[in-house]
């Protein structure tokens, strides 16, 4: 096995584990501190688990289609708004860690899956300079490998966010 699959296995196998310890986090917020919003106007869990859910939705289609060419490019999406007209706050919340969780499980199968020649590839056409969570500049060449591990940050950053507001 090369180092590289290796490096690849131990990132989807921190990944899960990321999913299913937070899931089981998640689980102990009960339902009416779900609710509430961080502050200052700050979207609520329910609102971060829910662009997270979004967020899924979207990456789950660029890294499909990441695989059909050469590029990563891909179009963005309004998070605010979404966030806004899906009413996160109205749904219940064990609902919404279920979603997450098991798009996020569905999504460690597709990565699992994606070649590594084509996860390590270099793109030089690509627009992470403005959509990804640590951009990558336009002049730079970037691979899928970079935008998964970007992805997964990106949910530990939020993931923090709800944690780090439930233990004050």
């Amino acid at each position: 096995m090369s180092s590289e699959s290796s490096s690849v296995e131990h990132f989807l196998a921190n990944f899960r584990e990321t999913i299913e310890t937070s899931a089981a986090r998640l689980f102990e917020i009960p339902e009416e501190q779900s609710q509430l919003g961080m502050s200052n106007g700050k979207w609520s869990p329910k609102e971060i688990l829910g662009h997270l859910i979004d967020s899924a939705a979207n990456n789950h289609q660029r890294f499909v289609r990441s695989q059909f060419g050469n590029e990563l490019v891909f179009a963005g999406y309004q998070q605010a708004e979404w966030v806004k007209v899906q009413k996160y706050n109205d749904e219940p919340w064990h609902q919404l860690i279920h979603l997450w969780k098991h798009y996020n499980l569905h999504l460690v199968h597709l990565i699992s899956a994606i070649p590594a020649e084509t996860l390590t590839k270099l793109r030089a056409l690509h627009n992470l300079d403005r959509i990804a969570f640590q951009t990558v500049d336009k002049s730079e060449q970037t691979t899928l490998e970079y935008f998964v591990r970007d992805y997964v940050d990106h949910l530990r950053h939020h993931l923090a966010q709800i944690f780090a507001n439930q233990s004050q």
